[in-house]
């Protein structure tokens, strides 16, 4: 114990003394709730490390998701007002995200009012959908900064948020792969640039990618042993945090459970109790969320029928922005049928943030910076999660066939859930699809795994169809900005695409016959 306060103390007192030079106002004031912050969440780093067993390659993850989450915050809120766009009142304020700039400021106007915090949930404050992290972010400004707004406390609670799922998604992983799992998968889940980019911003992706980590692994300890009340806890403070931050998110985590449930029925049986707990906490999160869209104008009365009115509306609004904001998205509209609208956007919204494009379209550097590392971290996970998918018929236990199966549809499902919600938004896809990460790092991981056991050839197919669509869009992306590159149209490229890929895998799949 006084090994470790020797340890939580000096280092708390070292990031909070960093943190207070960025927070902006009295130092003094800004220093005492970084430390009180910081001693909080190392302690509980600190605690769940020794609790998973001390591994030391769990601890170097750790520590460097910590630091490059608060280095990433400092240097946005440094950088962004710098060499981010001067007509940009958010980027000036140094938040990277509009729904966060929105939603804090808000908050710190919340914050310095009289009225109580759970005013938070009410239609006076629109900001946050469901309420959660506008009543968590106003009582940190009401009650440890209310000298001065320091968008810097939230983003430090956000960043330790982040990690704390780390250990409990450590422990996940071995549960359903060993430490051979474990591995590859937790330095996915920590350091994929997208989760590290939303750990240093006032988002509510920090948080609910850390608490379907801890509601992994509660599920499955909670499997193998029903009378574990640690993981009773964790389940029961894991889908409450959730419920408060976003119901639709817990909504979502239920179905999912519920199906990996029946894929292991033939190894254990549900019973009638744990039936009734479950549906009641699926109608729970119905009528939450039912009730958080309720605030918006909707014809329909029902729980289920706000849901589906709200998100045919959401989807259909998402996609005439993306139709309304780009010239060449109006020309394809206009020359497509109607039905394919919605296929492109899922196709477009599955290839945001899309690398060519990162690389190519003119920016700052920062955004420049920022968009590569987001856009190269996807491109980088997706041949993995595809290829998964091809590595499942060789697998011969029928249980784990089935479990990594789940795995990969849910994986694959949410990613074209959120294209869809999010329109083919080059920020708002990557940051639904963030969410359950947890699912895709494991999936990715165990495919990773498999290949190198079996060294199979589909993965160098993937990676080879990959390398010609961005080739085909660097292209296509550099054409648009400098004149010397020649032109092709959008549908003459997508088909150069698809027939230099067929031709390849067809001669490779023929090849490889042949050597059979």
């Amino acid at each position: 114990m006084f090994k470790q306060i020797k340890t939580t103390i000096p280092l708390s007192i070292l990031l909070a003394a960093i943190f207070a030079i960025f927070a902006g106002g009295n130092y003094l004031l800004a220093f005492l709730p970084a430390a009180f912050i910081s001693l909080l969440g190392i302690t509980a780093l600190h605690a769940l490390w020794e609790w998973t067993g001390k591994p030391r390659p769990l601890l170097w993850i750790i520590i460097l998701a910590l630091l490059l989450r608060l280095a990433s915050a400092i240097a946005l809120q440094v950088f962004l007002p710098i060499n981010g766009y001067p007509d940009s009142e958010q980027q000036q304020a140094g938040y990277v995200f509009y729904d966060a700039f929105r939603r804090d400021t808000e908050a710190w106007d919340l914050s310095q009012s009289d009225a109580p915090l759970i005013s938070a949930f009410s239609k006076e404050y629109h900001t946050d959908q469901y309420g959660g992290l506008l009543a968590l972010s106003a009582g940190v400004y009401r009650y440890l900064s209310p000298d001065v707004h320091r968008p810097l406390l939230v983003v430090l609670i956000a960043a330790f948020a982040a990690v704390l799922g780390i250990p409990f998604f450590w422990i996940a992983a071995k549960e359903l792969g060993g430490e051979k799992l474990a591995l590859p998968a937790t330095w996915i889940f920590a350091l994929y640039p997208e989760s590290i980019l939303m750990g240093s911003s006032q988002m509510r992706e920090p948080f609910l990618i850390s608490l379907i980590a801890l509601i992994l692994w509660a599920f499955l300890n909670w499997q193998k042993d029903r009378k574990y009340r640690a993981a009773h806890w964790g389940l029961g403070l894991g889908l409450a945090a959730m419920l408060f931050i976003s119901p639709a998110i817990a909504f979502i985590t239920l179905i999912f459970l519920s199906i990996y449930a029946l894929i292991q029925n033939g190894k254990s049986r549900i019973s009638l109790k744990q039936i009734v707990i479950a549906l009641a906490l699926f109608l729970f999160s119905i009528l939450l969320l039912s009730s958080a869209l309720s605030q918006t104008n909707l014809d329909s009365s029902s729980p289920f029928g706000i849901i589906v009115e709200w998100t045919q509306k959401a989807v259909k609004w998402d996609i005439y922005q993306l139709e309304r904001g780009s010239g060449w998205v109006q020309k394809l509209f206009d020359e497509m049928p109607a039905s394919l609208h919605t296929p492109f956007v899922i196709g477009y919204g599955m290839a945001q943030p899309v690398l060519p494009a990162a690389i190519i379209e003119p920016t700052t550097l920062t955004w420049k910076i920022l968009g590569i590392l987001r856009a190269a971290g996807w491109y980088l996970l997706v041949p993995f999660l595809i290829y998964g998918l091809f590595a499942l018929p060789k697998v011969d236990a029928p249980l784990t066939r089935r479990i990594w199966t789940w795995f990969g549809l849910a994986s694959w499902i949410w990613i074209i859930l959120a294209a869809l919600r999010a329109g083919g938004d080059q920020w708002d896809n990557p940051r639904y699809r963030v969410i359950f990460l947890a699912l895709q790092a494991l999936f990715a991981a165990w495919a990773w795994i498999t290949h190198r056991a079996g060294r199979g050839i589909w993965l160098p197919r993937i990676l080879t169809v990959e390398a010609i669509f961005l080739a085909f869009f660097t292209h296509w992306y550099a054409s648009r900005y400098y004149a010397r590159f020649g032109t092709l149209s959008f549908g003459t490229m997508v088909l150069w695409i698809v027939t230099l890929s067929s031709v390849y895998l067809i001669t490779s799949w023929l090849f490889s016959r042949r050597q059979a």
